[in-house]
């Protein structure tokens, strides 16, 4: 049995839709922000970093997403959600999602989190001022490099089209007006309109 440690709004939102799609058995445990159990001595013990998604398994405690998402492909192959045939295929998987790790979710970042770089007022103020240029942008390369259409390797859906999917839906609270980018929107609604992504996100509410 595997347990999922989400919160709602989060990128945990795409190791919740991959263990779905993928027919895992899993619970899920809310981590409630809103009284800091990210910070709790027990969540700590899972995450050091405080934070999600953090994976229980039965081998051991797994947390960042991509390393969620791929762990999730491999212990399912039938379900299809990486190209595990396919060394270069895979690689365009990791590629996007390691875009979207490091560089996209920290642009996001730094709107809601600026104290994690910075203790000066100014400096986070400025940061956030920041966010939408550098929102845009990485939508940008997106669209022309990085996602193929429909989905991002093309016409082979996978757990980068999930990671995409949930980093989307911060957009318009960044400043970015995703009708701009039109395969990225496509994909969005795509996945919106999906029941079982609706289930998930309902059972996350």
């Amino acid at each position: 049995m595997l347990t999922l440690h989400y919160a709602p709004n989060t990128c945990a939102l795409a190791t919740h839709i991959a263990l779905e799609q993928a027919g895992a058995a899993y619970a899920l445990a809310r981590v409630d922000f809103s009284r800091q159990e990210q910070r709790s001595e027990a969540f700590l013990r899972l995450n050091p970093n405080g934070r999600v998604p953090a994976l229980v398994t039965p081998q051991g405690v797994l947390t960042e997403t991509p390393a969620l998402l791929l762990y999730v492909a491999q212990c399912y192959p039938a379900a299809g959600l990486a190209p595990l045939d396919d060394p270069f295929a895979l690689a365009r998987v990791q590629e996007l999602n390691s875009y979207l790790c490091s560089t996209l979710h920290v642009a996001h970042a730094h709107r809601v989190r600026g104290a994690r770089w910075s203790d000066d007022a100014a400096a986070q103020e400025s940061m956030k001022r920041k966010v939408p240029q550098n929102m845009q942008a990485g939508c940008a390369l997106i669209e022309s490099r990085l996602l193929a259409g429909p989905w991002v390797l093309g016409e082979r859906y996978s757990i980068s089209d999930i990671y995409l999917f949930t980093v989307s839906e911060w957009l318009e609270a960044d400043g970015v007006d995703i009708a701009a980018f039109p395969k990225l929107a496509a994909l969005r609604q795509r996945m919106r309109d999906d029941p079982l992504v609706q289930r998930v996100k309902a059972a996350e509410a």
